[in-house]
């Protein structure tokens, strides 16, 4: 029998691992993981693989922005509505509810800091409900995804002394 958590931690840090590697690590047979990860599929549980991409690196001027929406709940449907919405945008890569000062966290990914703007002034303040918003854009990533991206480099000053 196959640990389900195990199994999600090994893939979680390495989704390329084949069915054979994976059994090997887990103690079991190819035949069992590939059932395993077959039914955790279906389960909803892996909802998908995703390689980390350091963007900076080919798309320079991409720009992400950090939305913080308030708004008022809609009857009936609380906070769900707005941000099943604000999620199909293709160019949010990320939505959540929050506890503290603001209700919606909306990470956002377009060409310019003047595009990320006009979404946030056409898209989410016309949304009925929408009581403010404040934007944050990231000036560097040092990590994600528990990945460092780059590493500092040995410091090559020079002491001065007086």
């Amino acid at each position: 029998m196959i640990d389900d958590i195990e199994l999600l931690n090994v893939l979680e840090n390495n989704a390329r691992l084949s069915s054979a590697e994976l059994a090997v690590m887990l103690g079991s047979t190819e035949a069992e993981v590939e059932a395993e990860i077959a039914k955790l599929k279906e389960d909803k549980i892996i909802l998908g693989h995703s390689t980390i991409i350091n963007w900076e690196k080919i798309m320079p001027y991409n720009c992400i922005g950090m939305i913080e929406v308030r708004i008022t709940p809609i009857k009936n449907k609380g906070y769900d509505q707005i941000a099943n919405i604000l999620s199909k945008y293709d160019k949010v890569t990320a939505c959540y509810l929050m506890s503290g000062g603001f209700d919606l966290m909306i990470i956002y990914e377009d060409k310019t800091l003047r595009d990320i703007a006009n979404f946030v002034n056409e898209k989410i303040a016309t949304q009925e409900g929408v009581l403010s918003t404040t934007t944050h854009f990231i000036l560097k990533k040092y990590k994600a995804n528990g990945i460092v991206f780059e590493s500092p480099d040995d410091d090559d000053r020079q002491a001065v002394v007086l």
